[in-house]
């Protein structure tokens, strides 16, 4: 199926304002799956951004079959962060722990390289380097610059299975992990909305049971505190038209934290820290049925 670039892609909010007419945006309220899982279902652990601070949770994280991180689980990318991210996933006694990069994993985008290297080149018009035009969020320039630096930084997470633009199965389920979004702040992993967004999103394959994205879609947890819409909007058409997951995970828009429906797909913005970069969110848990025949011995 051919997705069309809605006419208001750069504008989400006012796109979301007409797609909402016509679309169901169901809040759902749960708690943790307390029962054992039965054998025909496996137990999910969803979490994101949780932005090198995993060592301030005050929460327990409940076990389960599969973990995902959706992002942003570094401040920018840096080689410690991502050392000591590992060791903490290595804690976590879940028999598959699947990982994607967010905006804040630098080192990760091997695209976003080529501006730091070339760093004196660039704004000549205002005697600015990319350095200058990116928000720090507390990093130093030094740390961001040392970030993009490190070679094979996938390597060092030894403890799970990092997708990018990758599906893997596990238990007959089908997982996809992308870390693309629309262009934000100028961090990592940023492309154009509309046309750039939408190539990346015709990579997801439609047999895809749960999809991973960093981004949310629009209309799903990713309203600002200010107001403003997020998320893609090309991803919704994409998910809802043509990919059809049974759950898609995200995070990304920190206040956006939920899970929500359409009726057909369950979402889930399982941002750990909240809008004031404090890991309080809950990891969002739920079990999702096998496909017919299988069981998680198999």
């Amino acid at each position: 199926m051919i997705v069309d670039i809605h006419p208001l892609t750069h504008d989400p909010t006012s796109a979301w304002k007409e797609l909402s007419k016509s679309q169901r945006v169901i809040k759902i309220n749960t708690k943790p799956p307390a029962a054992d899982v039965p054998a025909n279902k496996v137990r999910v652990v969803c979490m994101s951004d949780t932005h090198s601070l995993t060592h301030h949770i005050k929460f327990d994280i409940p076990d389960g079959d599969i973990f995902i991180h959706a992002g942003d689980f570094t401040r920018c990318g840096k080689l410690d962060e991502v050392l000591d991210f590992n060791e903490w996933l290595s804690k976590l006694p879940h028999k598959h722990k699947l990982v994607i990069a967010g905006n804040h994993e630098l080192s990760f985008d091997h695209t976003f390289t080529h501006p730091f290297q070339n760093a004196s080149a660039c704004c000549k018009k205002t005697g600015n380097t990319l350095l200058d035009e990116i928000p720090t969020l507390g990093n130093s320039k030094e740390s961001l610059a040392e970030a993009v630096k490190t070679q094979n930084i996938r390597q060092y997470l030894s403890n799970c299975t990092y997708l990018q633009d990758e599906c893997v199965e596990l238990f007959g389920l089908k997982i996809y992990g992308t870390p693309w979004q629309p262009e934000f702040c100028k961090w990592a992993f940023n492309v154009k909305r509309g046309k750039d967004c939408l190539e990346k999103w015709e990579q997801i394959p439609e047999n895809v049971d749960i999809l991973i994205t960093h981004t949310p879609p629009v209309g799903h947890g990713d309203l600002c505190c200010s107001g403003v819409r997020a998320g893609c909007v090309e991803l919704l058409t994409s998910v809802q038209q043509r990919v059809k997951p049974k759950y898609h995970v995200f995070g990304h828009v920190h206040e956006g934290y939920g899970i929500t429906s359409d009726g057909k797909i369950i979402f889930v913005n399982a941002s750990t820290c909240d809008i004031n970069y404090l890991p309080n969110n809950q990891p969002i848990v739920f079990d999702v049925t096998l496909p017919k025949g299988r069981t998680k011995e198999d």
